[in-house]
């Protein structure tokens, strides 16, 4: 039902931005659809790793940097080839609140 709403839209680029359930895409939109992750892939990705949970676990994992990465979207959570990331320091004071408001810098 989207990808019908997208496609009498003519849309070129779908830009998931925060969507959190899993995709089907269909081939003909491969490569055209983008996700913005909260961290650095490939680690910190996958089914269930989103918003707090992400930064929790770079913080768990005593991580000194994490950032965010634009990737393509594809029949996986957050497996898509990379199109850009950016990183931003992690620091010893951080809780995941802290560390999601620099990451969103």
């Amino acid at each position: 039902m989207l990808f019908k709403t997208i496609r009498k839209a003519e849309v070129d680029l779908v830009c998931l931005c925060g969507f959190l359930s899993l995709l089907v895409i269909p081939e003909v939109f491969a490569g055209r659809v983008i996700n913005i992750h909260p961290a650095l892939l490939p680690e910190f990705g996958g089914k269930g790793m989103y918003g707090h949970h992400v930064h929790e676990a770079v913080l768990a994992a005593g991580r000194t940097v994490s950032g965010c990465t634009v990737h393509h979207a594809d029949k996986t959570y957050d497996t898509g080839q990379t199109i850009l990331q950016r990183t931003c320091e992690v620091m010893s004071e951080d809780t995941p609140e802290s560390l999601a408001a620099r990451v969103f810098e």
